[in-house]
């Protein structure tokens, strides 16, 4: 008499596992660096003050401001947040922001104004933060 198979052979199980595990290997770090960004994110918020102040700053004075009390804004590390330590501004109005979170702790982005034409525009290439957690527009 045949008996009949019931249920998962061991072989089924341990290819559930591995595939299980892969999956996991792929998306733990993805999902790191989306966190990491989201992080980013909020300093790139809290600059936008800062960015209105310099562009109020250099349309009334027609150069740059030198610092966060130049620009008519808190000081420095008044301005922080979950993630970020610290947005201060710095010579020819440049903008710091510091990341106090995890693996970005002690890292910035910097933005720097360009004022030709009369106009502020802004670019945030600068700093020692990574690429891969920058947004698009800030990777060189």
């Amino acid at each position: 008499m045949n008996k009949v198979q019931q249920g998962f052979t061991l072989i089924e199980l341990m290819i559930v596992v591995a595939i299980i595990g892969i999956l996991a290997a792929v998306a733990i770090p993805a999902y790191q660096d989306y966190t990491i960004r989201a992080k980013v994110t909020e300093g790139l918020s809290l600059a936008s003050a800062a960015k209105t102040a310099v562009s109020e700053f250099f349309a009334t004075n027609g150069r740059l401001p030198d610092s966060n009390v130049s620009a008519g804004i808190a000081m420095s590390q008044s301005i922080s947040g979950n993630h970020v330590d610290y947005v201060q501004i710095t010579t020819d109005g440049m903008i710091e922001v510091y990341f106090s979170a995890g693996t970005i702790t002690g890292d910035s982005i910097t933005l720097s104004p360009d004022t030709t034409g009369g106009r502020v525009n802004w670019s945030c290439t600068g700093g020692d933060l990574e690429p891969r957690y920058r947004p698009s527009s800030c990777r060189a």
